[in-house]
């Protein structure tokens, strides 16, 4: 059975304007998500101090590594259904979603019980300071133990991006995140729960954008609704979903050990170092987001028309990527420069010379780069979308091996500078392997021949 389009338009007409409509919705939808945490960090920062913060600057690359898997895993599951949507094959679109429920499911099952095992070791390995081990644990393992649900929310999104819905799993995240600032002072001012309060409100509130994403696929989007007969195993289907599901999973993976490695560098410079790095980084992740959006509007653009075998639009949508990330990295870079020191005393409650000092040189530098990354993750994003899985993972390997030589070798002479250093060095060599090897792509390259005969 075909499929009746209701998308973005992706798939015929205009390109870019489409696309930026479609990124807006997901721009907002990131505002609110790392709302969860910001949240978590004014809060906490406020009320409990720097020692509070540092144990949440200290964890997040910890649980990031074992759930950003799991988070992965899932966005390379709805890749594949965004190319069956694309295909216009109703059948194999239902039998993509059957396929990513399980494959996905088995994927939560093991990650949660692999956090139960290696998290405090895993903290202990990478020299957390004492006195914010056992704080920083808890807000870990209130996290890592209910992956399921984070998994749930980005996979539900993730599937209804595929098919051209960018604007509802925003509508769902913004009534979660408000719902998760009510949690927040709850269970960290009211109820004294500490930074364990602030990881358990932010589970619950991303439970009920969980909860709210089913009911409207239940109601609004049958065609994401598989039957039982959707569930009889295909061998191609599972090992295209594994494959695409464990590139994308093995990438974020490799990118969240490079954050530990190099998060066990920065442990060794002080608490105020710990906290100055988390309120930068929740910063850096902020100003991200627009860059974020388009790649994830990218991902989509280029999966639904790889499975209609347009190559030509493909090559003209990332192209218009790259000159939207151009000038956005010129408005952001011009704000940060200007404002830096005060968005720092903003988001962690500090007016420590240190924290404002260490922070503001981070911010200033990586803005400057954000067009470097963000061509970097438009293009593996792309890759991944046309079904190339070696290539994005062997760049996040390189991503890995350069932050443990840093972290081994130029943190301890050069302490932070190397730190704020340390990415955009090794962006400009996994951006210079991404780029041949997209543009090389026998797919892309045969967009230019199809442009030349018109």
């Amino acid at each position: 059975m075909r499929i009746e389009r209701t998308s973005a338009g992706f798939l015929e007409g205009p390109i870019f304007a489409p696309m930026v409509c479609f990124a807006i919705p997901i721009f907002f939808s990131l505002v609110f998500q790392q709302l969860y945490n910001t949240v978590d960090t004014y809060i906490v920062g406020h009320i409990l101090g720097e020692e509070a913060l540092a144990a949440i600057g200290a964890a997040s690359p910890v649980y990031d590594l074992l759930v950003g898997f799991a988070l992965g895993f899932g966005s390379g599951l709805s890749i594949v259904t965004a190319r069956y949507f694309g295909h216009g094959d109703q059948n194999m679109l239902k039998k993509s979603v059957a396929a990513a429920l399980v494959t996905g499911g088995a994927v939560v099952l093991v990650v949660t019980a692999l956090a139960e095992i290696v998290l405090m070791p895993l903290m202990m390995l990478l020299h957390t300071p004492e006195e914010i081990l056992g704080e920083a644990y808890r807000y870990a393992a209130a996290i890592t133990r209910f992956t399921a649900v984070m998994f749930a929310y980005n996979l539900c999104a993730g599937i209804l991006r595929a098919v051209g819905n960018s604007l509802m799993p925003l509508v769902f995240l913004v009534f979660s995140s408000l719902a998760n600032i009510l949690l927040d002072y709850v269970f960290v001012g009211v109820l004294g729960r500490g930074v364990g309060g602030a990881a358990e409100a932010t589970v619950i509130a991303q439970g009920l954008a969980v909860l709210l994403c089913l009911v409207y696929v239940a109601g609004r989007v049958p065609m994401l609704i598989p039957k039982r007969e959707h569930f009889r195993p295909s061998a191609r289907l599972y090992r295209e979903m594994a494959g695409q599901g464990m590139s994308m999973g093995l990438m974020s993976c490799f990118v969240s050990a490079g954050s530990v490695i190099l998060q066990s560098g920065i442990n060794g410079l002080g608490y105020l170092t710990i906290a100055a790095h988390t309120a930068a980084r929740r910063l850096y992740q902020f100003f991200n987001m627009p860059f974020t959006a388009m790649m994830q509007t990218i991902g989509t653009f280029v999966s639904q028309n790889f499975g209609a075998e347009q190559p030509v639009r493909v090559r003209r949508a990332v192209r218009y990527a790259y000159l939207y990330s151009a000038c956005m990295t010129l408005v952001i870079s011009t704000v940060v420069w200007g404002f830096a020191p005060e968005l720092l005393r903003i988001v962690s409650g500090s007016r420590e010379a240190e924290v404002l000092t260490c922070g503001t040189r981070y911010l200033r530098v990586v803005a400057l780069c954000y067009v470097l990354l963000a061509v970097l993750n438009i293009t593996r994003t792309s890759l991944q979308a046309i079904g190339n899985k070696l290539l994005p993972v062997a760049a996040s390997v390189m991503e890995l091996i350069g932050k443990i030589l840093f972290t081994a070798y130029f943190v301890p002479r050069l302490q932070y500078t190397a730190v704020i250093i340390c990415e955009p060095v090794i962006w400009c060599f996994m951006t210079a392997e991404l780029l041949a090897a997209f543009w090389l792509n026998p797919f892309v390259k045969s967009g230019r021949e199809k442009r030349a005969a018109q």
